[in-house]
């Protein structure tokens, strides 16, 4: 699934390429994704300008011209083309390009005067949903969230506030977007391990420095991976099309078995399930 660096990346291409367009109509072949397209969303959309797109935790959001909304999420397979001949010239502005797209699994077509943006889903556990102004400040796929990772908000006073109140492995609470929206499994096991703290480690524990550490790791651990284009992993590119280079930088994630990073360190990665995931540490750099 993409996390937060793919789907800015993402955003930013759209940004590019469909920002400031009219929506001149709206093709739908398949009303059956994650949560049912509603049967009035093309009535909706068209003919609207898409004023602005942003990006909440790993959704995002188109703001219209008529003060409405419509969000995406790609869930685990989902990617959108841009094409300025509906099916052929397609750039794939998500992560999947090294696999080509499968055209019956194009879902939906939005049509602009000089490019087509397209949303394919081969498994169809993305979603898109219309909002109208007053229902999108109670979307409830949004108001739980809890902050931006790389905002100002994610800081010493509410992390060290925060984290109190849960008796949990660091790595659960990192995990829990209600916290902090957008991390996912592979910038969680990069932080921790740049932070060096153990991924069990009750959340409680950590002491002042540590808390610092770990939230500078975050930020930088994300950062230079939108720098980098994003973590292609098997078949994960780029949103223009080309391989995301963060995964060269990988220090755990994946590494089982492998020596540590580390120059001063003999231990090997080792691999652990916390929570269902799969969750990758050096136990000496990370001792609990």
């Amino acid at each position: 699934m993409p996390e937060l660096p793919e789907v800015e990346i993402t955003k930013k291409t759209l940004q590019k390429y469909v920002e400031n367009q009219y929506i001149a109509d709206i093709k739908i072949n398949n009303y059956n994704l994650r949560y049912k397209i509603d049967k009035n969303f093309k009535t909706n959309i068209r003919g609207k300008k898409i004023n602005k797109i942003t990006r909440r935790s790993k959704y995002l959001i188109f703001h219209l011209s008529d003060k409405n909304f419509f969000i995406l999420h790609l869930g685990m397979s989902g990617r959108i083309l841009i094409s300025k001949n509906k099916d052929k010239d397609l750039l794939d502005t998500s992560f999947y390009s090294t696999t080509l797209p499968i055209h019956k699994h194009n879902h939906l077509y939005f049509i602009f005067k000089n490019n087509t943006m397209i949303y394919n889903d081969t498994r169809r556990f993305g979603f898109i949903k219309y909002y109208t102004h007053a229902q999108f400040l109670k979307c409830q796929h949004l108001i739980h969230l809890g902050v931006e990772p790389l905002s100002k908000k994610l800081n010493f006073k509410f992390f060290k506030r925060k984290i109190v109140q849960f008796n949990k492995a660091i790595k659960n609470i990192l995990m829990d977007q209600t916290f902090i929206c957008g991390l996912g499994n592979i910038y969680v096991n990069e932080a921790l391990f740049l932070s060096k703290i153990n991924p069990n480690r009750k959340a409680p524990t950590l002491e002042d420095r540590e808390v610092t550490l770990l939230i500078k790791s975050i930020k930088t651990i994300l950062t230079k991976s939108i720098s980098l284009g994003g973590s292609t992993i098997r078949d994960f590119h780029n949103s223009e099309g080309k391989s995301g280079e963060f995964q060269n930088s990988f220090k755990v994630y994946g590494k089982e078995n492998e020596k540590c990073p580390r120059k001063k360190c003999n231990e090997l990665i080792k691999k652990i399930i916390i929570a269902g995931r799969a969750t990758f540490f050096c136990s000496s750099c990370q001792k609990e």
